[in-house]
C-alpha cells in the first residue's frame, strides 16, 4: 500500500520510522516548511531530517488550498495518506484522494483533549489515563470517526517529556498495527461522541506564573504540564525561575508561597490546601538547569 505521511515534530517522526521499519510503501513526506534560523542557516522538522537520511521525497507546500498540494498529492498517488502532527487543515479534495482514506494518529482519547496539545492538557489537568487514537480525518478538528485506541495510565511525577516518548511509541504501533485493515476495508469506524468532546488549545507563556494559593496537586501538575514550554515559573527568594521538577511536601501550616525550608532535598514552599510542595529541579534566569541541591549553592536562601 503507498502511503503519502504528513508531519512535522519528533512525535510525527516516530510514525514515519516504524513505516519504514514496517517495510510500507512511502512514497512521499508532507512536512512544514523549514524554519530559519539566522542569515545562513534554516531547521529542517525531525520528518524532513528523517525522510532526507532515507531517500524519501519531502514536500513542503506552503498552502493546502491553491492547488498545488493537490497536484502533488495526484501525481504521488498514494492508497492512504497518514498525518501525525502535520500542523496544517487538508482540503476535502486531498482527503478524498487516497482509495483507503486519510488517517490521523492523534495523543489522547477521543473524543477528549481535541486540539494541539493533547498531552500537556492530559497532564495539567490532573488525568490518571490517556492513550492515542487512530481516527478517519474530517474537517472538523479532530472529530473524525475512531478506528482503534489504545490506553495507558499516567505516572504521577511522570513529565510532559516521558508521557510524549510513550504517547509517540505507542502511536505508532497502534498505526502499524491498524494498516492490514484498513488496506482490506475492514477498518472499524466508531463515531465520536460529540457531548465529551473537551479542547487542548496550543500553550502560552500566561500560563506560566505559579499560583501557590492552589492546591499542592494543581501545582506540580502545572510544573509538569507545561514541559518543555513555556515552563511553570515562580519568584523563588526574590529571583524569577523556571520551576522545572516537584515532589510532594507534607502538611504545612504557612501562607500560600511562603519558603518553608530549603537544603538538599529542594526548596519547600507552603501551598493553598495546607499542603507543601518541594522543588526539586529549577533555572534561574540566564542559567541552566540544575537540582535545588546545586542551585542553593550559588543561590543559598536564609529561612
Amino acid at each position: 500500500m503507498r502511503i503519502l505521511f504528513m508531519g512535522t515534530p519528533d512525535f510525527a517522526a516516530v510514525s514515519l520510522r516504524k513505516l519504514v521499519e514496517a517495510g510500507c510503501d512511502v512514497c512521499g513526506v508532507f512536512t512544514q516548511p523549514d524554519k530559519p534560523r539566522n542569515r545562513n542557516k534554516v531547521t529542517y522538522s525531525p520528518v524532513k531530517e528523517y525522510a532526507l537520511a532515507q531517500a524519501i521525497p519531502v514536500f513542503q507546500p506552503e498552502k493546502m488550498r491553491d492547488g498545488e498540494a493537490l497536484r502533488i498529492v495526484r501525481e504521488l498517488a498514494p492508497e492512504l495518506i497518514v498525518v501525525v502532527a502535520y500542523g496544517r487543515i487538508l482540503p476535502a479534495e486531498i482527503l478524498s484522494e487516497p482509495r483507503c482514506g486519510a488517517v490521523n494518529v492523534h495523543a489522547s482519547l477521543l473524543p477528549k483533549y481535541r486540539g494541539a496539545a493533547p498531552i500537556n492538557w492530559a497532564l495539567l489537568n490532573g488525568e490518571r489515563e490517556t492513550g492515542v487514537s487512530i481516527m478517519y480525518l474530517a474537517q472538523e478538528l479532530d472529530a473524525g470517526d475512531v478506528i482503534r485506541t489504545v490506553k495507558t495510565s499516567i505516572g504521577p511525577d511522570e513529565g510532559t517529556p516521558e508521557l510524549w516518548a510513550r504517547l509517540a511509541d505507542l502511536g505508532a504501533q497502534a498505526l502499524v498495527d491498524t494498516l492490514p485493515e484498513l488496506a482490506a476495508g475492514t477498518a472499524v469506524r466508531t463515531p465520536q461522541d460529540g457531548s465529551q468532546m473537551t479542547y487542548a488549545p496550543m500553550l502560552s507563556r500566561e500560563m506560566s506564573p505559579i499560583d501557590w494559593s492552589r492546591s499542592a496537586w494543581q501545582i506540580h501538575n502545572q510544573v509538569r504540564g507545561l514541559l518543555p514550554w513555556p515552563c511553570a515559573t515562580a519568584v523563588v527568594d526574590g529571583r524569577l525561575c523556571k520551576i522545572l521538577k516537584t515532589a510532594a511536601g507534607k502538611m504545612a501550616v504557612a501562607a500560600p508561597g511562603t519558603i518553608l525550608s530549603a537544603g538538599k532535598p529542594g526548596i519547600e514552599v507552603a501551598c493553598g490546601d495546607g499542603k507543601s510542595l518541594l522543588i526539586t529541579a529549577l533555572q534561574g534566569e540566564g542559567g541552566k538547569p540544575m537540582s535545588a541541591a546545586s542551585y542553593l549553592c550559588g543561590h543559598p536562601i536564609k529561612i
